[in-house]
C-alpha cells in the first residue's frame, strides 16, 4: 500500500492557488482512475483506489499547509506505513512553470508544507516537485504562491496534471523514469511526420517545375517550325 499526498490549503478561496497544485494533481488522479469518493479522515480528505497493481490512498490534508505533517503522520500510523511509502505532490518555486522532477529525501528548501512533513514523518519520503516558477524576490513569494494561476498558465497546467495522472501507475510501482516520461509526452507530444504526397501516375508537371523533354531531335525541329 502507498500513500499519495497532495499539499495545499482547504476551501474554495485557495482552490486555484499556485500553492494548491498538489491538491489539483490528486483530484486529477482520483477522477481519471476511478477512485472512491472523497471522505473526511485523518484531518483531511481521503480517497482509496488502485494504480496498476498497487493499492493507493490519496490524502489532501486540511490542516492548512504549515501543519500538513500532522495529517500525514496520522494516516501513516493508521495504515502502518513508513516514510518510504509516502509520495508528496507539491509546488516548487525553484523549477520553471510546467517543469517536474521526482526526488527521494533531502531538505525542505523553506517550503512550509515540507518542513511540517520533515517534523512529523522524517525526510525520507518521495517528492513530486511541480514547477510554478519564482516571482523574482523572496519578499514576493507569499503573495505569489497564494495567488491563482494566470490565464496564460492554463494550457501547461492542464497538460502537467494530466501527465501526472497518465504516469501515476508507474509512480506507484516505483518507476520514476516511466512516470516522468508519461509527463513529458503530455507536455511535449512527439511531432507527427506527414508523408510526402506522390503525384498520381501520368500527372503533368506543376507550374515552375522542370519536365524532361523526351522528343527526338528531328521531332523537336519539326515542332519548332510548325
Amino acid at each position: 500500500m502507498q500513500l499519495f499526498v497532495g499539499l495545499g490549503n482547504p476551501g474554495m478561496k485557495y482552490a486555484r492557488n499556485r500553492h494548491n497544485i498538489g491538491f489539483m494533481a490528486l483530484d486529477e488522479i482520483a477522477s481519471d482512475h476511478g477512485f472512491a469518493p472523497w471522505r473526511s479522515k485523518f484531518q483531511g480528505q481521503v480517497s482509496e483506489g488502485r494504480l496498476g497493481r498497487e493499492k493507493v490512498i490519496l490524502l489532501k490534508p486540511e490542516t492548512f499547509m504549515n501543519l500538513s505533517g500532522q495529517s500525514v503522520g496520522e494516516a501513516m500510523r493508521f495504515y502502518k506505513l513508513t516514510a518510504e511509502d509516502v509520495t508528496v505532490f507539491h509546488d516548487e518555486l525553484d523549477l520553471a512553470p510546467g517543469k517536474l522532477k521526482v526526488k527521494q529525501g533531502g531538505g525542505h528548501a523553506g517550503h512550509n508544507g515540507l518542513r511540517s512533513m520533515h517534523q512529523h514523518i522524517t525526510e525520507a519520503y518521495r517528492r513530486v516537485r511541480m514547477g510554478i516558477g519564482h516571482p523574482g524576490h523572496k519578499d514576493r513569494v507569499s503573495g505569489y504562491v497564494l495567488h491563482d494561476f494566470a490565464k496564460a498558465d492554463e494550457v501547461w497546467l492542464d497538460d502537467l496534471l494530466r501527465g501526472c495522472s497518465d504516469g501515476a501507475a508507474h509512480l506507484a510501482e516505483g518507476d520514476n523514469a516511466k512516470f516522468m516520461n508519461a509527463v513529458g509526452l503530455r507536455m511535449k507530444p512527439p511531432m507527427k511526420k506527414e508523408p510526402k504526397a506522390k503525384p498520381p501516375q501520368g500527372a503533368t508537371a506543376q507550374p515552375g517545375s522542370v519536365e524532361e523533354d523526351t522528343r527526338n531531335p528531328l521531332q523537336k525541329l519539326m515542332d519548332k517550325f510548325s
